[in-house]
């Protein structure tokens, strides 16, 4: 595989393409947003282990550089710390690099799909839930939902996107409550979400990649 940073016009980001892809390749796309404090490279480690051959990547890093003191990056001050336009500013680059990584691989809509980690996961769900057009599916581990007033507002009225939720039962940063939560609030507004708890902490471990991996692949089915 290789990898490549983008500066891009808003968002740096890296890709993770195939040994044999070329600009005029046509592959599924996978987005993988990073947790607080983190960068794009952490979940781009992920690929080989998704599938080497049958997708192309993306992960942006976050727009908010932590201070001094601090390394990587945020989407959001933690607890609502920000200004209310922080989180607005985060959708809209977030919204301006899904279109050009679209365009950049020529993916057509509907051939990708979305993943998060922790704040990355809670950026899925705000981001990801109103474009099933654009994304098969959506993977939020370690997360927390968003508010369920503002998702609400915000929710198609086809309610078939996949969605993968995983926690973990030790998870000392986001209780597993959140999870639970977001499943109730999924299926109540008509979604069928597969739903995942792990005898792990903050993490992705590999009993999750276990399950997530095969999900993805029947979601969003890998380049022949």
């Amino acid at each position: 595989m290789r990898a490549e940073i983008h500066e891009g016009n808003g968002l740096q980001y890296i890709t993770v393409v195939p040994d044999g892809y070329t600009p005029d390749s046509s592959y599924p796309l996978v987005v993988m947003l990073h947790g607080f404090g983190a960068n794009m490279q952490d979940l781009a480690g992920l690929a080989p282990t998704i599938n080497a051959d049958g997708y192309v990547y993306a992960c942006p890093n976050a727009p908010i550089q932590l201070g001094p003191g601090q390394s990587g990056f945020g989407w959001m001050t933690p607890r609502g710390g920000g200004p209310p336009e922080e989180t607005a500013n985060s959708e809209q680059l977030l919204s301006d690099f899904f279109d050009a990584v679209f365009k950049q691989f020529n993916v057509e809509p509907g051939r990708a799909v979305l993943l998060g980690f922790s704040q990355g996961g809670g950026m899925t769900y705000r981001c990801g839930l109103g474009r099933a057009d654009h994304f098969a599916g959506l993977a939020a581990l370690s997360a927390t939902l968003p508010d369920q007033d503002e998702l609400a507002a915000r929710l198609p009225e086809g309610r078939g996107q996949s969605i993968f939720i995983g926690h973990g039962r030790f998870d000392q940063m986001v209780s597993d409550d959140s999870a639970q939560s977001a499943k109730t609030f999924l299926e109540s507004n008509g979604y069928i979400p597969e739903f995942h708890i792990y005898d792990m902490a903050h993490e992705i471990s590999g009993e999750e990649l276990a399950d997530l991996v095969p999900w993805m692949a029947k979601v969003l089915p890998p380049k022949d």
